[in-house]
């Protein structure tokens, strides 16, 4: 059965993803979280700008996941993936020392009324369940 997750994006990002440029997802981290290990094919994806509404869905479409990362696989998968990653120099400055990275390609991407949710913490990402959904459950 498919998961729901509810990923939070900065704004440029989000419009790349709703112009259809970005159609990657990348999420870098040094710990095991979501999104690692916690979102597959057909999940659906509630998308929230930060500091701002959901405004978007999507399907996942494929999932690869990496562990024990080094700066160097971190440059290969720039070079790789980031014409759909759409991420500038400091983002990947910044992740260089991730031991984990997941990769989402999106799919059916589209864009909804926007919905509010009282969201107070700073999860990026939060698998949703039906104790833990925001009021988002029926989107």
């Amino acid at each position: 059965m498919a998961n729901s997750h509810l990923v939070i994006l900065k704004k440029p990002f989000l419009d790349e993803v709703l112009r259809g440029r970005k159609t990657i997802e990348s999420r870098f981290m040094h710990t095991r979280r979501p999104p690692f290990a916690a979102v597959a094919v057909g999940d659906r994806l509630l998308l929230k700008v930060t500091s701002g509404p959901v405004c978007a869905t999507a399907r996942v479409q494929k999932v690869m996941s990496f562990d024990n990362l080094t700066p160097e696989r971190i440059r290969q998968i720039r070079h790789t993936y980031n014409d759909r990653i759409i991420a500038p120099a400091e983002y990947w400055t910044d992740k260089r020392h991730c031991k984990r990275g997941v990769l989402i390609w999106l799919d059916r991407v589209k864009p909804i009324e926007p919905v509010r949710i009282d969201k107070k913490d700073w999860r990026a990402w939060v698998v949703l369940t039906s104790q833990n959904n925001f009021g988002l459950w029926d989107l």
